[in-house]
């Protein structure tokens, strides 16, 4: 039968396409005895060889990495520069669309008070952060943060000094106890509670506090003070069985942070018949014995061992210089990071080809989304020390090379093109911390 012009031009190009598709790239010849994976044909360019490593200190920070960019001619702001290498010149890995995840306490209306201070982040600041909020908190030796609640569960960490804690629980049962440098405490919604420096250190405490709500404002707390000015006073007098005349010299609004003598040391709960909390509202974090990794340590704290903690969730977390927090995700619950020292490099990947660098130091606050791949690694030339704080009862995260080598080698080795040495590379533990790679 004879053929049509048309056939013949489709098997002419049928032969370009057939010369012209690229061979095969071969994998590094498998280990002795070993099973190699299939080896496909590249079909996306292969990954640029540039580390896109942190770029070095310079007195002048310019928006030049390699070849690509250029100097600033205009106003700048070179401190903010200096702290933000990896926003003025990105990684030429960074790609696409990712929301403002680092919030600088530095940058926080601070509330003074006459015996310390507080300073908030929430969503009003840092829009992406919609699971947790956090505060900054100071009291002098003897000040109080006065008898309050909220609406939301409160998680604190010390971070200097000491603070006497307490509260009642819906029962009538009390609690009171003094926290130190790394303990916490949790209070859950509605429990009124107070906090109060010890004079165990001249300078008083300074603690952090995380909120289970993005939207919590810590001037939306319901304090004692401010109820009391804000109820008759003929009914305050009937509710406590007293004179009005007893009660003339209540505070016409709110306290929220004032002076007063430090508590003693060795103070106890007030006798109470109906007897002490069940489970403690603080935890002694402080000594919980961390687990050393290769680049730094871990420990964790969640229900599993401070049991009235059922929102929130935490990890303690150290990176010497050179090392990092591996690649890793959490997979249902978005992570409210706090910078205790050190300076850190953190890469979000938010799938669909959208990655932003971010660099942090001490008193900075981080946020990263649920499954939003991440690693956390150390820039400086101190040990970096972080706080990661879940919305949860439970800690949870994926290791990427956990999860790579306990998945089938040849479909791994077929993903990326690797050699059965490198895949062996691939931990089948949680590395957590990794450290330098040995030369």
């Amino acid at each position: 039968m004879p053929r049509s012009p048309a056939y013949a031009l489709l098997c002419s190009l049928l032969c370009v396409f057939a010369y012209a598709a690229p061979a095969a790239v071969p994998l590094s010849p498998p280990a002795s005895g070993s099973i190699s994976a299939a080896q496909p044909s590249s079909t996306v360019p292969f990954i640029k060889e540039d580390p896109n490593e942190v770029l070095p200190p310079a007195a002048i920070m310019q928006p030049i990495r390699g070849s690509l960019g250029s100097n600033i001619i205009g106003p700048d702001n070179q401190p903010i520069d200096q702290q933000n290498p990896d926003l003025l010149a990105p990684p030429t890995t960074d790609q696409g669309t990712v929301g403002n995840a680092k919030w600088p306490f530095s940058l926080s209306h601070n509330r003074l008070q006459t015996g310390g201070w507080a300073r908030q982040q929430n969503v009003a600041v840092l829009p992406m952060a919609t699971a947790m909020a956090g505060v900054n908190m100071r009291l002098e030796a003897g000040a109080v943060r006065e008898l309050h609640w909220h609406k939301t569960s409160e998680w604190a960490y010390v971070i200097k000094g000491h603070t006497q804690v307490t509260a009642i629980n819906p029962d009538g049962q009390n609690f009171l106890a003094t926290v130190g440098p790394g303990d916490l405490w949790y209070f859950p919604p509605g429990i009124p509670h107070s906090l109060q420096a010890t004079n165990d250190s001249a300078d008083g405490s300074e603690f952090l506090l995380v909120f289970d709500n993005g939207d919590f404002s810590e001037d939306s707390t319901f304090l004692l003070t401010d109820w009391l000015a804000h109820t008759p006073l003929s009914v305050l007098a009937k509710n406590f069985q007293v004179n009005q005349d007893a009660l003339t010299k209540l505070p016409a609004q709110q306290l929220y942070i004032f002076p007063d003598a430090p508590p003693p040391s060795d103070a106890k709960a007030p006798a109470n018949p109906l007897g002490q909390v069940s489970s403690p509202f603080t935890f002694a974090f402080s000594k919980v014995k961390a687990t050393q990794y290769s680049g730094g340590t871990a420990k964790i704290v969640d229900t599993s061992s401070f049991k009235v903690s059922d929102t929130i969730a935490a990890a303690e977390v150290t990176v010497e210089p050179g090392a990092m927090r591996e690649l890793h995700w959490h997979p249902t619950q978005d992570e409210w990071t706090f910078f205790l020292g050190g300076q850190g490099r953190v890469t979000l990947f938010a799938s669909s080809g959208n990655s932003r660098t971010f660099n942090y130091q001490a008193g900075d606050v981080g946020y990263v989304p649920a499954s939003f791949g991440h690693y956390v690694e150390n820039i400086g030339n101190s040990t970096l020390h972080f706080l990661e704080i879940f919305n949860t009862d439970r800690f949870q995260d994926v290791s990427l090379s956990q999860w790579l080598a306990l998945t089938p080698p040849e479909l791994v080795k077929a993903h990326l093109q690797i050699s059965d040495d490198t895949f062996n590379h691939f931990n089948k533990t949680k590395q957590v911390v990794v450290g330098p790679r040995s030369s």
